[in-house]
């Protein structure tokens, strides 16, 4: 699939299995935060909405403001952290080059990387708007 033209309604009908998405502040700022920091892949980037990739996984982002009448819209906080609770993971993503961009990129280092008991290597980043990503490998 063509993420960068393919129509709204043949991407959303493609949809299988989990998906996210996440509201956020600035969707060009988020799109390039993973993409500096994770190396994902961002698709169709613009002020409201981006497709981003690691593989074959998608996930959205959309900017506050489409959401509109969305019931969810009311609870979000002024100010990050938003997600308090949810760890978004990416397996397969090298968590010691993720922690070494992350400051650079605009987040924060929440947790350095190391190595955990049930088998992978992982660290705590927090974006700028305050979502928990980690990053992880096999060990």
């Amino acid at each position: 699939m063509d993420y960068e033209t393919v129509a709204p309604d043949q991407f959303g009908a493609s949809l299988r299995g989990f998906g996210f998405n996440i509201l956020v502040q600035d969707v060009p700022r988020s799109a390039r935060f993973l993409s500096e920091v994770f190396d994902l892949a961002a698709h169709r980037v613009s002020a409201d909405f981006a497709i981003i990739r690691q593989g074959q996984a998608v996930l959205q982002l959309h900017a506050d403001s489409t959401y509109g009448q969305h019931p969810l819209l009311g609870l979000l906080p002024d100010n990050p952290p938003r997600g308090a609770g949810v760890e978004i993971r990416l397996y397969e993503c090298d968590p010691d080059t993720a922690a070494a961009r992350a400051k650079a990129a605009g987040g924060a280092l929440l947790q350095a990387p190391s190595d955990r008991p049930h088998g992978l290597r992982e660290a705590y980043i927090l974006c700028p708007d305050g979502y928990a990503w980690v990053p992880s490998r096999p060990v």
